[in-house]
């Protein structure tokens, strides 16, 4: 079960996730196209019968009534529908959806469905019940005409006494066969159990009539069916049998009994005859053979199998497989660095050792490449927020994707995922002017505008959100920020890029007024502690009466990372390529010191602080002159600064280790350290948070 629900919710939520895009997109046309109808109709047809399969009622019956009303508009065509229901039907669409997936997110949480959807159902009801008004309401595709229950006798006269009574009510047909059949007792929702019944043989396109007709929609057919069956009508014995083995592999069926409608047949043909058969706990004999006719010639299709090109991989399964390659990595490593083969001339094993590393990288590259997804999912989503946010807050604003088919790693996707909604909210409601005489007074187009791109730089990929709206007062954040008192310097010393980097402290707003989407003051140091957690940095630049632009800059993953090795006396330790901007000798005198005696240096006309590994972590080293060591000119979001350590070993692909959880007692994470890897030699080299580090060393001095 737990593998059928797996499988329930990634194709839920896959539906639930195309349906957004595409109501997004109609909405934009101004309407829908036939090939919109045909999808939202199949769609809701696919979350009905697994909803109902699942038993997940609430989910089949709001599906169910979408169903309804998307058949009638299929049936009938857009053109019964004027410009406003087109309208009330996007806002009712996307209603049902958000209705929808609130009932999916608590089967994800196991948490009770909602035992009321009353107003969902009757919304949608009466949206269909005004564009159906005026004649046009009645149904496309209206039931075959009904006679009377007495002309479904059983084959002889004993059988017909027998199920008169149950048959009471069931409506009429000239099909000449009928299939009863019973579920088990004290089964429950037994109506769901004939709809899963009536979906299965759907599924395989039969033909057939089914009583109670309304066991999806209407609770009360439980009762009839517990007391009377459930009755399937079908035209021909190829389809009973069709039926039958449909019916046969469905758990809940307790017994089945196919019943001959010898009014049909004295009003057709003579079929072949069929006994009376039925199956109590196990399948019932075969009904007598009847005499063989001349096979008919199957149909020819040149249409040859579609191949499965997709398959869904649980995310554990390839986190082991990472995991798995990256101990390779090690060990290959291990191998070649042995210290046994040391000032050793092996030709072949220099060779085969070259050999191993191609195959080790190119395993590696497809094992990563296995996490890999497009950003557009993310991206999409923001359709929705735009949209909903232009509607409540009367912003017309439009937003632009470019690059959403760049890759990421998956887990990635899930980390920055929120970070950037927020910060589209952010766009949205700080951002974007209130009225459009704003705009067209400061010579911009009415309509503003959000940019939502993603482009590959390397290892990293670089996501920025930039809007056109009225930009960042620096001097109210400053004044916000000293009122605050969370300036730790004069306000006169901070740059433009450190006052904006001040609205991602913890609790900082330049929102007076709480509203629904921002003002709380809990926000982007969210934003960046998520973004930071998967290794990336984030940073903001504004133009006031220009707009805003928020980049963030994301590793490809989090698994195997580029870094350079340094030794600080015995102590290993590797800094992610990403954050090197340069390495470089340093004399006595480029050294200066500022007020507090701290040393600086000047790199590109700028100056910037030196840390000293040793001095920071207490670790004994003979290299203390600045002369003797090296100066590793790092960058981390909006610090910049140089690292003094004894000597650079190298760069190398290391495989990210996360600390073990007892160390999580000592603060590790917050002095300066994010990981651990294994190098080739068995050593341990402990992977520096450059942004991390430079807090630490300045908490510390």
């Amino acid at each position: 079960m737990d593998n059928m629900l797996e499988m329930y919710l990634y194709e839920t939520n896959t539906l639930l996730e195309q349906l957004d895009e595409l109501l997004i997109e109609a909405e934009k046309n101004k309407d829908f196209t036939t090939n919109d109808v045909n999808e939202i109709f199949r769609s809701m047809h696919t979350i009905k019968g697994s909803s109902a399969m699942m038993e997940f009622s609430t989910v089949m019956e709001i599906a169910h009534h979408i169903e309804d009303l998307f058949f009638y508009i299929r049936e009938n065509g857009l053109d019964s529908m004027d410009e406003a229901h087109k309208n009330d039907l996007f806002n009712l669409m996307f209603q049902s959806t958000d209705a929808l997936r609130a009932e999916v997110e608590k089967i994800e949480n196991d948490e009770p469905l909602s035992t009321n959807i009353d107003p969902i159902i009757r919304n949608i009801n009466s949206f269909l019940e005004k564009i159906s008004s005026g004649g046009k309401g009645e149904s496309s595709s209206p039931a075959p005409e009904k006679s009377s229950a007495s002309d479904l006798p059983a084959a002889d006269s004993q059988a017909i006494a027998a199920i008169n009574q149950e048959l009471q009510g069931c409506p009429d047909s000239e099909l000449p066969f009928f299939i009863r059949i019973e579920f088990e007792q004290g089964s429950g929702m037994e109506n769901l159990r004939a709809f899963m019944v009536v979906t299965a043989l759907k599924d395989i396109e039969l033909q057939f009539e089914h009583y109670p007709e309304d066991v999806e929609t209407n609770s009360d057919t439980m009762d009839t069916i517990v007391k009377n069956g459930f009755f399937v009508g079908l035209s021909s014995q190829e389809d009973v049998e069709k039926a039958l083995q449909v019916i046969k592999s469905q758990n809940s069926v307790e017994t089945y009994e196919v019943i001959e409608n010898v009014a049909a047949k004295q009003a057709a043909p003579e079929p072949e005859p069929v006994h009376s058969q039925a199956a109590a706990g196990t399948d019932a004999p075969a009904a007598a053979p009847a005499p063989p006719k001349a096979p008919k010639a199957p149909a020819q299709h040149n249409n040859t199998p579609v191949k499965q090109s997709l398959i869904s991989v649980n995310l554990s399964k390839l986190d082991s497989l990472v995991a798995l390659v990256g101990e390779i990595v090690i060990t290959e490593s291990m191998v070649t660095s042995s210290p046994d083969l040391q000032n050793l001339k092996l030709d072949n094993f220099t060779k085969s050792a070259r050999q191993l590393r191609k195959l080790t990288d190119d395993l590696q590259d497809i094992a990563m490449s296995l996490r890999m997804v497009p950003i557009s999912g993310t991206f999409q989503k923001m359709n929705r927020i735009v949209r909903d946010m232009k509607k409540n807050l009367n912003r017309d604003t439009r937003l632009t994707l470019i690059g959403e088919n760049t890759e990421i790693d998956k887990t990635v996707v899930d980390s920055i995922s929120d970070p950037i909604m927020h910060i589209v909210r952010n766009s949205m409601d700080h951002g974007v002017e209130e009225n459009v005489q704003e705009r067209i007074d400061a010579g911009k187009n009415p309509q503003a505008e959000i940019i939502l791109a993603a482009t590959h730089t390397g290892s990293d990929v670089i996501i920025t959100i930039q809007d056109d709206g009225r930009g960042m007062d620096t001097d109210k954040i400053l004044a916000k920020a000293e009122r605050n008192g969370i300036l730790t310097k004069p306000a006169s010393e901070y740059s433009k890029k450190e006052i904006l980097a001040l609205t991602m402290l913890p609790g900082f707003s330049m929102n007076e007024e709480v509203t629904e989407y921002s003002g709380r003051g809990v926000g982007m140091d969210v934003v960046k502690k998520n973004v930071e957690s998967v290794g990336g940095t984030i940073s903001i630049t504004s133009e006031l009466g220009k707009g805003t632009c928020t980049t963030l800059k994301i590793p490809l993953t989090m698994a195997i990372t580029d870094g350079m090795e340094v030794s600080v006396g015995k102590s290993m330790f590797t800094i992610p390529i990403t954050n090197i901007r340069q390495s470089l000798k340093a004399s006595k005198e480029d050294i200066i010191y500022d007020a507090s005696g701290n040393e600086i240096i000047k790199c590109l006309d700028e100056f910037y602080p030196i840390i000293r590994v040793h001095e920071l972590y207490n670790i004994e080293t003979e290299i203390t002159n600045i002369e003797d060591g090296i100066l590793i000119w790092v960058e981390a979001a909006d610090k910049s600064y140089c690292l003094f350590v004894d000597e650079l070993l190298g760069e190398q692909q290391v495989v990210v280790k996360p600390l073990p959880a007892f160390l999580g007692n000592f603060n590790i994470k917050n002095s300066g350290v994010t990981g651990c890897t294994i190098l080739g030699d068995g050593d341990i080299s402990l992977i520096l948070d450059i942004g991390n580090l430079y807090a630490m060393s300045v908490n510390q001095y």
